[in-house]
């Protein structure tokens, strides 16, 4: 009976809500799979009921961007894949797409491997992996390819960002999207222009400003404004549908909008910390507490930011939010309290995403339920190729399902998380919409507080690439805007012979400069050129000089009958 109770469950009495629509409606789950959706439904015995009443029937989570048991910037993330996914279940999220970083000239697929390794061991519910292409060459294109066709990726981040360490040059960047659309993968930009922000921390370093305020100080939005607007247009000229990531100011969202109002194939992430808070956290009194707010882009000091990019995830601007959650504790960030650029880049937040999101934005009226079952999940699963097996309730759809109360609170408070750090960035703030149930697979692994779930329990989702839902307007706009030559008869006049002189060739590449451009423009000559030279020698020295010359009709006539 035990057995048969773990495999068959009937959610009774509840509000299914997936991102279209919501219906009174029971869910009956048998192995694993969502089995019947209805009213008066037909089931066997044996099977363990959940009473809803009141309640909301959701799709789970899923957070498209995680670090875990991740090395960056000379610290290891508070959180590995079991306290990780644990956490992501106590908030309502049942599959987190995790981030595999390579070193600068290291193996994508070594890298992969090792991610893999501890991971299946350890995760408690579903997860895939994005792969960061940290550089580019011939074995990065091939190892692209491997691990689409082999491994189940489907994704790869490119940075526009942390120059010298995994920042791509913009034709890399636009051999790389060239090649993520002949595999049929999603690409991943974080766009902020690499080079000023260099020159930025320098500058602020240089002017005596150390602490975490630099961080907001170097990288102005404008400089995320500036490479997202690039990073579209090579995309565009790539004919490669690009998903930008870490969405996190106004201009930048602007960005986005104004290319889909232009029909480019463009959707945008932003995360719960955007969404949410400003950056005048960076010029708290308390340094440890300015410090945990550290990420990049950081976090924006106009306090409409927020409210804005809720408006732009309500709207369809921005497409999806995740936690990206990267926790440090106080002391691995206190490496910087000299400098803030070796304070460790991100922020917590795979357990609270849900559960913010919902105060934020549906409590805030930003959006309705349905819009956000969207930007949780459904448009991650849609985005990523799981659609509908992921991110909608219907027969068929693998059972991640949660049970959320949209009357019930809690206060957010680090004593009581479950995710790691010693920081929680919404400490205090009352959150009226919680989890009570969550279901993964299936199986009822969180339930009122208690967990359930074994470490190791969850399962590797191999992604396939070209999803409909990036490439089949894609495809489309390539076949309506294909480039033809023009059809015309051959030239058959005369040509004119050219000697070969030695001179420079007018056609030679625009890289063969000359030390001292030409100044003269269609035979005239420029009047701001001039003959005098300061070497000594003058272009009328080959010409005899006189003693004295009478001038007998000077400009403008004669002047002695004046005075």
């Amino acid at each position: 009976m035990l057995n048969s109770a773990m495999v068959r469950i009937l959610i009774k009495g509840g509000k299914v809500v997936n991102d279209d629509c919501t219906q009174e409606a029971d869910v009956y789950i048998e192995n694993g799979i969502i089995q019947q959706v209805g009213k008066e439904l037909m089931i066997p015995g044996g099977a363990k009921v959940i009473d809803a009443s009141g309640k909301l029937v959701l799709p789970g989570g899923i957070d498209t961007s995680v670090h875990l048991e991740e090395s960056f910037m000379n610290a290891t993330t508070a959180d590995d894949f079991y306290s990780g996914t644990k956490a992501a279940l106590a908030g309502g999220t049942t599959m987190v797409i995790g981030h595999v970083l390579p070193e600068k000239n290291d193996s994508l697929l070594e890298a992969y491997e090792s991610c893999r390794g501890s991971a299946d061991s350890k995760a408690c519910c579903d997860y895939a992996l994005h792969v960061g292409v940290t550089w580019w060459g011939p074995k990065v294109r091939a190892e692209m390819e491997k691990l689409v066709r082999e491994k189940g990726v489907s994704s790869f981040q490119m940075f526009m960002a942390y120059k010298d360490m995994f920042m791509l040059r913009d034709g890399e960047l636009f051999q790389a999207l060239q090649h993520c659309k002949d595999i049929g993968a999603i690409a991943r930009v974080h766009a902020e222009n690499g080079e000023l922000v260099v020159e930025g921390a320098k500058e602020a370093l240089d002017l005596g400003i150390s602490g975490p305020e630099g961080i907001e100080i170097s990288r102005p939005e404008e400089l995320e404004a500036e490479a997202t607007h690039r990073a579209i247009t090579i995309a565009n000229r790539a004919h490669c549908p690009i998903y930008l990531v870490n969405v996190s100011s106004m201009s930048a969202g602007d960005e986005v909008a104004t290319a889909k109002m232009q029909g480019k194939v463009v959707h945008g992430e932003t995360t719960t910390a955007y969404a949410v808070l400003n950056g005048m956290q960076y010029y708290h009194q308390d340094w440890a507490y300015a410090a945990a707010h550290v990420t990049v882009p950081p976090l924006r000091l106009d306090p409409s930011t927020p409210n804005y990019l809720m408006s732009l995830l309500g709207n369809d601007t921005l497409n999806v939010v995740a936690s990206d959650h990267r926790p440090f504790t106080i002391k691995q960030r206190a490496m910087g309290k000299d400098d803030f650029t070796k304070i460790p880049h991100g922020l917590p937040g795979i357990q609270d995403r849900m559960s913010v999101i919902w105060e934020k934005g549906v409590i805030g009226g930003k959006m309705d339920e349905n819009r956000f079952v969207a930007v949780t999940s459904s448009n991650a699963a849609k985005i990523y190729n799981l659609y509908p097996r992921k991110g909608r309730i219907i027969p068929g759809a693998d059972a991640d399902v949660v049970v959320w109360d949209p009357e019930g609170s809690k206060t957010i408070s680090v004593d009581n998380q479950v995710q790691g750090g010693d920081v929680n960035l919404y400490e205090g703030l009352r959150c009226h919409g919680v989890p009570l149930v969550t279901i993964s697979r299936g199986r009822l692994v969180y339930e009122n507080g208690i967990f359930t779930c074994a470490e190791g329990s969850g399962k590797f989702c191999p992604l396939r690439t070209f999803p409909d839902y990036l490439y089949k307007k894609m495809v489309q706009r390539e076949k309506s805007q294909a480039v033809k030559a023009v059809e015309r008869e051959p030239y058959a006049g005369d040509v004119v012979a050219v000697a070969n002189s030695g001179k420079r060739d007018f056609g030679a590449s625009d890289l063969d400069t000359p030390t001292r451009p030409c100044t003269r423009h269609g035979g005239v000559r420029d009047l701001q050129e001039s003959s005098f030279s300061l070497s000594g020698a003058q272009i009328d020295d080959n010409i005899p000089k006189r003693s004295s010359a009478r001038i007998l009709a000077p400009p403008g006539g004669r002047s002695s009958g004046i005075w």
